[in-house]
């Protein structure tokens, strides 16, 4: 039985309140920037997890992406992407619980999810990311490379214990060092991009 998330709807509800929100870029992360502009099918269906204020989001749609999900457990983050981007589709902004969520995506997108949750979460994380993408379905984006320690959110993680937790349930296509981080992560970001097994 999975166990209740400690960081929760009012945890994060109450960070974008205070404006703090030092995860935040205000710009889509330079690696996914550069994974984007290599897809040429711009039918597939794109999920986005804890999206937050979700630049990412927004620049697939800029670029012609239509078929995009995004999700957060706050309300306030999905409300800035309507408002930066009008045009957006109001029923692909989904408030809801990762965990609860349902669907079948090509790709999912990550990007500062899987560091925010807690760490005992971990498992059932990979579990419904797996139960989320169709076959071949791919997981990619970023995933913090510092010591896991309590203090946190972030939480982080390091390329062997990663390897030992998703290679059960994906094939690890990358997991390696980003060479464009922006600067203050530099040296602290692996870029994924993990593809569903059967």
């Amino acid at each position: 039985m999975m166990k209740i998330p400690k960081y929760d709807e009012a945890f994060w509800s109450e960070k974008y309140q205070a404006g703090e929100t030092g995860w935040d870029l205000g710009r889509v992360s330079p690696p996914i920037k550069e994974y984007i502009d290599q897809l040429n099918d711009k039918s597939i269906s794109i999920l986005i997890p804890g999206a937050g204020n979700a630049y990412e989001a927004a620049y697939l749609f800029k670029q012609g992406f239509q078929n995009i999900t995004v999700l957060d457990l706050a309300k306030k983050p999905l409300e800035n992407l309507k408002k930066r981007v009008p045009d957006f589709p109001g029923h692909q902004l989904v408030h809801e619980n990762f965990f609860e969520h349902t669907g079948q995506y090509d790709l999912i997108i990550e990007q500062t999810f899987f560091c925010a949750l807690d760490p005992s979460l971990r498992v059932d994380y990979i579990d419904k990311m797996k139960s989320l993408l169709k076959d071949n379905g791919k997981l990619v984006g970023l995933l913090f490379d510092f010591r896991l320690t309590d203090e946190g959110p972030p939480f982080g993680g390091s390329t062997d214990a990663y390897t030992i937790d998703f290679q059960k349930r994906f094939k690890l296509k990358t997991l390696a060092p980003c060479y464009n981080s922006i600067k203050p992560r530099l040296g602290r970001e692996l870029f994924i991009n993990f593809v569903k097994t059967n």
